[in-house]
């Protein structure tokens, strides 16, 4: 649970910090003064800055106000996230060659999007080392191949291998059952093969997982939905190729766009199921829904855990860049607004309290969809468990 939370926390760390260091990267680049650079949330814990006078780093202790012609690195208390605080962001000092407002529509959109950029860079430099490090690959059932094994890729929910304690990422080593030797798996067909043979009958399947070996016990279904199987598994055969550094770049580089498509996609259809009254059909998770599967990602190993924080920087890249206040997207948004009416902003007043209004209604979200994970992932069950 503790190594969970740690890695959780670690992979959160990271996203925020590149993506925080686009805007404060750009911001610098562009003139513009940066207040704090701030990892997780308020109250300050203290804070690094130079000293003015003698032009050392020294830490601050405590949440006092800091003024400094320097930027303050601070660690706040709450370990959910990180900000960057530019001066005149709030619009004041269009008059102050330092602040965010008195610059140019294009500067300031490219630091907005600067964060966004940044964690699609993440993703293309950790499916890239995925690359190097090796991707699983499909191989064919009929190709002789010693190094290939039989991944498996999906649980069905509240099928035998669900209950089983299956997981997908687990690599299928034998199959057995009472009376009869382990059969060795070799390939998808072999599996799906055996599994059809002992509808009915318990059965044993050893998988790896990470570096574990375990086994588990269930009985395959007589009665099924043909799109599940007997036992409820989808499975592949694969086998892991290692590429060069600047093939890997390449691959780093689709697996990108293939994820960001993929996600555009999903967004898409969740927005024309509330357009059409379905409502939301997408699973969503949380930070508590995120750390979960963080907790089962960790157990299949260093890849895993680098794909899985790929694919949750360009979830949060594209969240961020989405027209909605609050959010990076938004505020470009309102950036356009005023090139359209020709220099002329949006009333302060009000861009500030849609903003607000925004993200009041995301942390709302935020806590249903918490809510969420906790029944999804039964946790309070779990939780309750650990005190009996």
């Amino acid at each position: 649970m503790i190594f969970t939370i740690f890695l959780f926390l670690v992979i959160l760390s990271v996203l925020v910090f590149v993506h925080e260091w686009g805007h404060f990267t750009l911001a610098r680049r562009n003139g513009m003064k940066v207040d704090e650079f701030g990892f997780g949330f308020p109250p300050r814990m203290g804070g690094i800055i130079k000293d003015e006078e003698t032009g050392k780093w020294k830490f601050v202790f405590g949440n006092k106000n800091i003024q400094s012609r320097h930027t303050i690195f601070s660690i706040n208390w709450i370990p959910l996230g990180g900000f960057v605080r530019i001066k005149g962001e709030d619009g004041m000092g269009k008059d102050d060659p330092e602040s965010f407002a008195s610059k140019s529509a294009w500067a300031r959109i490219k630091v907005l999007v600067a964060g966004v950029a940044m964690n699609f860079v993440l993703a293309w430099v950790l499916f890239s080392i995925i690359g190097m490090v090796g991707v699983q690959e499909g191989v064919d059932d009929t190709v002789q191949d010693s190094n290939a094994y039989v991944l498996i890729t999906n649980i069905g929910k509240g099928t035998p291998a669900e209950l089983m304690g299956l997981q997908a990422g687990d690599v299928m080593l034998e199959l057995a059952s009472s009376g009869e030797g382990a059969n060795v798996v070799r390939t998808a067909e072999d599996a799906q093969e055996y599994i059809r043979s002992h509808k009915g009958v318990e059965v044993a399947v050893t998988v790896r997982r990470g570096e574990a070996t375990l086994q588990f016990s269930g009985t395959p279904r007589k009665e099924f939905p043909q799109s599940e199987g007997s036992l409820g598994i989808q499975m592949v055969r694969v086998h892991t190729v290692q590429y060069a550094w600047y093939e890997a770049l390449w691959l780093g580089a689709k697996q990108t766009w293939m994820f960001t498509a993929m996600i555009l996609s999903a967004f898409a259809a969740m927005i024309y199921s509330l357009i059409t009254g379905n409502g939301i059909t997408a699973d969503l998770a949380g930070p508590v829904g995120i750390a979960y599967i963080t907790k089962q990602v960790a157990e299949l190993g260093i890849v895993h855990v680098l794909n899985f924080a790929a694919i949750l920087s360009v979830n949060l890249g594209i969240i961020n860049i989405l027209p909605i206040p609050a959010l990076d997207g938004g505020r470009v948004f309102f950036v356009l607004l005023e090139v359209i009416n020709k220099g002329k902003a949006v009333s302060q007043k009000f861009e500030h309290a849609l903003h607000t209004a925004s993200f009041l209604l995301l942390i709302l979200l935020m806590i249903l969809v918490t809510m969420h994970d906790f029944s999804r992932f039964e946790i309070l069950k779990r939780i309750t468990n650990l005190f009996e």
